[in-house]
């Protein structure tokens, strides 16, 4: 298998929309910022099940990158919860 280097959006290297990029850029975005609080608190998956309100799986499906069957809003008050303020910021999308 070779390796292909991507610029940009990898989601829109796989095949995605320009919109179902973006939306999965940020469910992965966000997912990271939730792993890197979970990592902070020294959470196991089972105490950060708890400490959100959901069940185990749910934790290891987003520490894992599986985020497509998660919301953006939902991710987002994850990230809340952890203390975190997350932010918006737009740019003009380049010509392809």
């Amino acid at each position: 298998m070779s390796k292909k280097v991507t610029k940009g959006n990898v989601f829109k290297h796989l095949g995605f929309t320009d919109e179902e990029a973006v939306a999965y850029a940020m469910r992965v975005e966000l997912a990271l910022e939730i792993e890197r609080s979970i990592k902070r608190m020294k959470f196991t998956q089972a105490k950060a099940a708890d400490y959100f309100g959901v069940k185990q799986p749910k934790i290891s499906k987003i520490v894992s990158g599986d985020v497509g069957g998660f919301t953006i809003d939902y991710l987002v008050k994850m990230v809340a919860k952890a203390g975190k303020t997350p932010r918006l910021s737009f740019a003009k999308r380049r010509a392809a």
